[in-house]
Order: structure tokens, then C-alpha cells, then sequence
């Protein structure tokens, strides 16, 4: 394959655009179900809708075969209760689950009932689930009849709280598991959903980024009756007209980072998230909630190695540590003291933090996998590390150099790389759409699935939600009458689009990127002030009103980038309103408001929600558990439903 520098080394210049640029020409497409954004959710979402017989089309901003966070694959489909060899019931599951405070209970019920039979289905169409070939027979969880690969480090079927010593290992006996994990083949998912979409007749539109909804006038609040779109090759600009939209684009981009230097895009998640569809509803009226909750996260930033620990963290659940000598460091394997959790209680840290402070433990560390039994050993690092989609490219590389597992240690990143920076910080904490039980946003004929939901979980929640919406958007497509378009709204999101190509010289979107980015560090971190989250505000108003105007682009691809800044800069706003509306202190929502040091006030305990009402933002409340009771609820709205679960 010729790179980049082998080009210019034979040609001496860099290549022209490959594509036929086709600025201001317009393309319409007519459906009964529009679904924006093609990763997990977006494709089930299409493949539900699909099935009911509708017309559907599916718009992928990169090339739905691989696109989106769960695009490379992934190594565990979680909260998976229906299955047959759960100990707990999908209704008391989901309970425990959306217990924590400022959860989304209704896509966690969903899930809870749903996944299951979602991953049956996965399996019809060609992904795989299960050892059939009994590659890892033998291996913890692994069961004979079923050659399903139950995770065995997820909690106990006795207690859903952490252990009250925070530190003592409870290794999780297997009679006491939960069994709600299976590990799977999730690098096999995403071309078997593209391929299926393809077979139901789906029209997917690759390349195609997502701009701004339509509604019904062209009314800020009215029904949405479709979206516009840009060709990111061509340039070509997209209108597409449906009784039903689905928004799946996840949350928002990298708004407190962007070094190109440490970590290219600076982001754990997928490259072409930048916030689309949530600047898309909140343009058009849709209610937001928890977008004030924001994290910690130094994974993939370039700041923070990837292989961060070993033993311990989510796909390194077996792998023992051990010191610079050779001595095994008190981490638990193979189950863990807090159910579910992804990382050992702090108990534990602490205790190994203190024995390096004496001299009892030295740095580096080490995943010691020649002392794990070999299928153990496989089962880590081909399994859950090959399969998982940000460690698959890594396990790869180390492979092709020569790294062998049954005689090379891995060295651990843990404690050597410093404190936390409290500026990097992420969208990660949920802030997302407000949906009902049918999935439906606050607007009449907007649906949202997986990441793009407020209070997200992971890959099966996002297929299971997806697949979901697909059904209850299909349903309303099928009874809705004809829409009227606004054609001078088409015109105003048309000229807003091309603006950076009618200029040859300014800001570009990378220049424009780093100034959000220095914004949200300074004025937007860890701890936060009336004054402060005011200043980030006047800040990036400034940068909207003097930087963007100048913004140019030279090509589609540009073009696109610099779309995706201005859908951030609006995103980095929200969140600033969102941060000053909440006037209280929260640890579920790592929000730390200096003037307002009280901890989760009982009066606070509640969402916060946040939309553009005549394009003024206008902030409300709803009660924490707004959803109701999950099991009437869910049952409720689905009567028709059939499942593993109900057929029990």
C-alpha cells in the first residue's frame, strides 16, 4: 500500500482531489424512516425498521462496514439477563442497573429485555457468539452446552453493592456469579449488520455527514420531517424528506483536547464523533439533559499509555501483575469486589500505592501472562484484547513484532505515568437527548438510539436501543400523513454549509479546534465558578462571532472539519449553560461548583433539562426515576413484543 510520503517522494507533490467536486448541487431522497449516523445503533436501527417492510435509509458520516465506536469490534455484550445461563431475572437486573443515580432507566430496561434476543439475532446474520470450535475449551466461563463465553468477572448474584471493606478481594466463586456477560467475537458485528442492511434493501449513504434537521414550516419545536446532509468526497449537499428520523451520532467530540503531536485527534472514542446529531436536535428544539456532567479520561489522549494496567481493568480481568522483581501485587482476577465494575475498588489502589511509597512493591509493574494457563492466556489476548475495538490494532502490532505471550511479560503503565491532569477532560458522563419509552425525543418524529441518548451504556445497549427505535419509528412512519417542507430552511442550512468554501484563506478548522479546546481547559475544568463558566461562555461567543466567520475550507473533506468544529463550539456552550443552571455539587456527575460546595443537596437530585425555545435557552427539571416503574412501563408500550424472556 503506497503511503502518504511514498506519494510525495514519487511525485513530488501532493495528489489532487480524487473526487469530482460537486459544491452546491443538490441530491433528494424520499423515505418512510431516515436513520443519521451508522455505527451499532444506527445499524440496528435501519435493519429494525427494515424489516417492518418501510423504505429506509441509513447516512454514515465514514463507511458504515467499520464506523463508530463498536466499528473494530467488541470483546464483552453486557447485561445480557435473559440469557440461560443468568442467575438473575432481565426485570431485577435492570433495577440494580438503573439504580445509580442519574441512569436512563428506559434504555436500561430495554436493554435488560432486548439484548439477548439482539444477540440472537447477531448471530443469524453472521456474527459470531459463541466457541464453537472449542478453541477455548476449559477456560473460566466457557460452558460446554452452549459454548457461550460467560465473563466471570462481573459481581455476585448475593450482593449488587461493593464490599464494604473497599479493598478485600472477593474473587467471585462461579456458583455465586451473576452470569449476565458474554464474551464475543465483536470484530465480526459491524460488516455482518452493513451486510444485512444491504440485503433488506437499506440505501446507506456513505460519506454523507449529517447537518441540521428539518422540520415541519421549517418551525424551531414543530415535527421533523428529514435532514440535510453533505457528501464528505464530493461536497454534493443531500436533502433527504422521511416520516420518521432516528439520530445515532453519539455525543460529542474532543472539546478540552487537540494535540495532533501526542495522540493524533486526541480521542478514545470514534474520530468522526464531533456532537452532529446532538447540535442538530438542539437547533430544532429537542430537549437535552445531564449535559452538564463531564469526566476524567486520559486513554488514547497521547497523555495516558493504552496498556494502562493489566490485572484489574475491564479486558485484563485475569491477567496477574506483578512487580519489577517478580513479586504478584494484591490485585483480584477473575471477579471483582464491585459488581460490574470496571476497576478494582479503591481500597485496593491504595494499599499497592503505599507498598511502592515503602519499598515493598517496585516499579514498573508487569501482566505476568507466561504464569497464566494457556487458555486463559489466549482467551485475554486473543479474545477480549483482539476483539475489543480500541486494543485490536495494538494486539496486532505486537504480534507482527515478535511478542509472545507463553514468554513475554507486558510492562504496566499504571502509577509510572503520573497524576491525572484535571483540564483533559471529556463528554463521557451521559449528557445526550431526552427520550420516553418509545425512544422518542421531544419532538414529534425524532427518535435516538445508543450513544446519542442521555445516560448511555455500552455495545449491546447501543444495539439492543437501536434495534428498538427502529421499531417504534417504523410504527409512527406507517401512520403519519404527508409533511410541508420549508424550502427557505433548506436555503439558510445550504448557505450555512458553504460558507467556508466560498473563502480561500482564514481560520482553519484545525486552528478553530485548538481555540475550543484552550477554552474548555481553562474555564471549564474541574472546578467550576459562576464567574468562570461566564468567562468560557463570552469566550466562545467571541470565537463565534470573529473566528467563524472566517473559517475556510478547501476541499469536501475540509469542509467537513470544519462543520464538525462549529457543531462543537455549540456543544461546548451547552455545556456551559448546563454547568450554570446546576448550582449544587454532584459526585455521580463529577461536577464541582466551588460557590455551591454542597454534595448532592436532596433538592439537586434531580435532571436538569435544557432546549432552544425561539431560539432562547430555556432550562426545566425532571425528578430522578422519571421514567416510572421499568417493568410496568416496558410492558406496557410493548404488549405485541415476543422475546426469550416473555417466552419463558
Amino acid at each position: 500500500m503506497t503511503t502518504w510520503h511514498d506519494y510525495l517522494r514519487e511525485e513530488g507533490q501532493p495528489p489532487s482531489w480524487p473526487y469530482p467536486i460537486r459544491f452546491g448541487e443538490e441530491q433528494e431522497i424520499d423515505v418512510d424512516v431516515l436513520v443519521i449516523g451508522g455505527g451499532i445503533a444506527g445499524c440496528w436501527a435501519a435493519i429494525s425498521a427494515a424489516r417492518q417492510g418501510l423504505k429506509v435509509a441509513l447516512v454514515e458520516k465514514g463507511d458504515t462496514v467499520r464506523s463508530g465506536a463498536g466499528g473494530p469490534g467488541c470483546d464483552h455484550w453486557c447485561d445480557a439477563p435473559a440469557n440461560p445461563l443468568s442467575r438473575v431475572s432481565p426485570d431485577d437486573w435492570a433495577k440494580h442497573m438503573a439504580g445509580r443515580p442519574y441512569s436512563n432507566g428506559i434504555g436500561i430496561q430495554i436493554q435488560c429485555r432486548e439484548d439477548y434476543d439482539t444477540l440472537l439475532e447477531m448471530e443469524q446474520m453472521g456474527g459470531k457468539i459463541r466457541d464453537a470450535e472449542n478453541e477455548y475449551a476449559g477456560a473460566e466461563g466457557r460452558d460446554d452446552k452452549t459454548k457461550f463465553m460467560i465473563s466471570p468477572r462481573y459481581g455476585t448474584i448475593h450482593s449488587y453493592l461493593p464490599d464494604p471493606k473497599m479493598g478485600e478481594p472477593n474473587f467471585n466463586p462461579p456458583e455465586k456469579r451473576n452470569n449476565v456477560v458474554i464474551r464475543v467475537w465483536g470484530s465480526t458485528f459491524k460488516p455482518a449488520l452493513k451486510r444485512e442492511c444491504k440485503r433488506l434493501g437499506v440505501q446507506i449513504f456513505d460519506r454523507v455527514m449529517g447537518t441540521g434537521l428539518l422540520t415541519e414550516h421549517g418551525v424551531q419545536g414543530a415535527r421533523v420531517i428529514g435532514a440535510t446532509g453533505l457528501n464528505n468526497r464530493t461536497g454534493e449537499f443531500m436533502i433527504f424528506k422521511s416520516k420518521a428520523t432516528i439520530l445515532s451520532t453519539a455525543g460529542g467530540g474532543s472539546l478540552w483536547l487537540m494535540s495532533m503531536e501526542l495522540g493524533g485527534y486526541s480521542n478514545m472514542h470514534s474520530r468522526t464523533m464531533s456532537g452532529d446529531g446532538t447540535i442538530m436536535a438542539w437547533k430544532a428544539g429537542a430537549e437535552l439533559t445531564k449535559m452538564e456532567g463531564t469526566g476524567m479520561i486520559m486513554i488514547a489522549t497521547g497523555l495516558k499509555h493504552k496498556w494502562y494496567s493489566g490485572a484489574g481493568d475491564a479486558s485484563y480481568e485475569n491477567v496477574p501483575l506483578v512487580d519489577a522483581k517478580g513479586k504478584r501485587l494484591p490485585y483480584p482476577i477473575q471477579g471483582w469486589v464491585d459488581a460490574g465494575a470496571m476497576v478494582p475498588a479503591p481500597g485496593v489502589e491504595a494499599k499497592i500505592r503505599e507498598g511502592i511509597m515503602k519499598g515493598e512493591y517496585e516499579l514498573p509493574f508487569y501482566g505476568d501472562f507466561p504464569s497464566m494457563p494457556d487458555v486463559e492466556r489466549r482467551a485475554t489476548w486473543n479474545l477480549m484484547l483482539g476483539e475489543e475495538s480500541t486494543t485490536r490494532i495494538i494486539i496486532d502490532t505486537f504480534n507482527k513484532a515478535g511478542f509472545d505471550i507463553s514468554r513475554d511479560m507486558l510492562q504496566s503503565y499504571k502509577f509510572i505515568e503520573g497524576q491525572s491532569l484535571p483540564q483533559w477532560r471529556d463528554v463521557g458522563y451521559g449528557g445526550g437527548l431526552l427520550v420516553d419509552w418509545n425512544l422518542r425525543t421531544s419532538l414529534e418524529g425524532l427518535y435516538a438510539a445508543g450513544t446519542q441518548m442521555f445516560a448511555p451504556e455500552d455495545h449491546s445497549h447501543a444495539a439492543s436501543t437501536g434495534r428498538y427505535a427502529g421499531r417504534k419509528a417504523a410504527a409512527y412512519a406507517r401512520e403519519i400523513g404527508p409533511s410541508k417542507f420549508s424550502r427557505d430552511q433548506i436555503e439558510k442550512e445550504k448557505a450555512r454549509v458553504y460558507a467556508p468554501v466560498k473563502r480561500s484563506s482564514g481560520v482553519e478548522w484545525k486552528e478553530l479546534h485548538a481555540g475550543i479546546a484552550r477554552v474548555m481547559q481553562y474555564y471549564v475544568s474541574e472546578f467550576k465558578t459562576e464567574s468562570l463558566l461566564n468567562t468560557g461562555l463570552n469566550a466562545l461567543k467571541k470565537i463565534e462571532q470573529e473566528s467563524v466567520p472566517t473559517l475556510f475550507a478547501l476541499d469536501p473533506h475540509k469542509l467537513m472539519r470544519s462543520l464538525e468544529d462549529t457543531h462543537m463550539l455549540e456543544y461546548a456552550k451547552i455545556i456551559i449553560q448546563a454547568s450554570l443552571a446546576r448550582k449544587a455539587s454532584s459526585m455521580p456527575l463529577n461536577f464541582q461548583r466551588i460557590d455551591y460546595p454542597a454534595i448532592d443537596p436532596p433538592e439537586w437530585n434531580k435532571f436538569l433539562t435544557i432546549k432552544l425555545e425561539n431560539n432562547k435557552v430555556k432550562t426545566g427539571e425532571r425528578p430522578q426515576e422519571f421514567w416510572g416503574d421499568m417493568k410496568q412501563q416496558y410492558e406496557a408500550h410493548n404488549k405485541d413484543y415476543t422475546g426469550v424472556y416473555k417466552a419463558k
